[in-house]
């Protein structure tokens, strides 16, 4: 079986505070985006696990996709498979690559197995694989609470918005992002800002509390997100804890000879 895992965007992240875990309670809106990676689950003699495209950072026993299946393993009876991940997706972009991989293992699995697991079900695994695993079990925008995984519906739709997104040659681990931040409350509660205030007023109110401390350290992910804004960006942040960065635009634009050099990704928001 074959499927076309996406990614996301963030629009909007607070950093609310410190849990005694060691982990961050956040508040965001995770979009999907299709721009997607390609991911084959095929029953098989023996396990296996290949990657082909980009590389994938670690070995292979520590990839999500593997863990994925490891943990329904151990609940269920599955026979062998071969897993083919052909990675198009940037890592270290916080576009949520990995975490998607991840999710749609576990929803290719339940498919070839007739595992019949609901998605409700589906969320609790994929949480227990990553803060941002869960979102990916969804189809839609939601908000993100707690360690990200607490979902609930968000009233937005960027339907036949255009978005791009460029990603410089940064990797930045998750674990990193967090060390300089300093965790607070927003002033103006997230999903009013997604549900009562257009795009253009998002430039003033919508803040991903990443970009503080990252765009001091990387300088070319702020100088991107400015360019985007000169070229007609309605809205344009960081996404997630970078080091992509996203622009919405209200018509197709092509501005690949604008961010030369740079990995880029354009198309229609569902």
């Amino acid at each position: 079986m074959v499927s076309f895992s996406p990614c996301k965007i963030n629009l909007g992240l607070n950093i609310i505070s410190k849990r005694p875990d060691g982990y961050h309670n956040i508040l965001t809106c995770f979009y999907p985006v299709p721009w997607n990676d390609i991911l084959e689950i095929v029953p098989a003699k023996n396990f296996s696990f290949f990657v082909s495209g980009d590389s994938v950072p670690g070995v292979a026993k520590n990839n999500l996709c593997v863990k994925a299946h490891e943990i329904l393993k151990k609940d269920f009876d599955l026979t062998p498979v071969s897993i083919h991940l052909h990675k198009i997706i940037p890592t270290g972009a916080g576009l949520g690559g990995g975490s998607s991989d991840a999710a749609y293992t576990l929803r290719i699995l339940n498919r070839i197995f007739d595992l019949a697991l609901s998605h409700e079900t589906l969320k609790g695994y994929a949480a227990l694989l990553g803060s941002d695993c869960a979102f990916f079990i969804e189809d839609k925008p939601m908000l993100g609470s707690e360690r990200g995984a607490v979902l609930s519906d968000v009233s937005l739709t960027l339907k036949g918005k255009y978005l791009v997104i460029v990603k410089p040659e940064v990797h930045i681990s998750t674990a990193e992002a967090y060390a300089n931040t300093s965790p607070r409350h927003p002033k103006i509660e997230l999903r009013k800002i997604l549900e009562k205030h257009s795009i253009r007023e998002w430039k003033e109110l919508l803040k991903n509390d990443f970009e503080d401390s990252l765009f001091k350290q990387f300088p070319i992910i702020e100088d991107i997100q400015q360019k985007l804004y000169a070229l007609g960006a309605a809205y344009a942040s960081m996404s997630g804890s970078g080091s992509a960065v996203f622009g919405i635009f209200e018509n197709a634009v092509d501005l690949k000879q604008d961010f030369q050099g740079l990995t880029y990704w354009s198309g229609y928001l569902h």
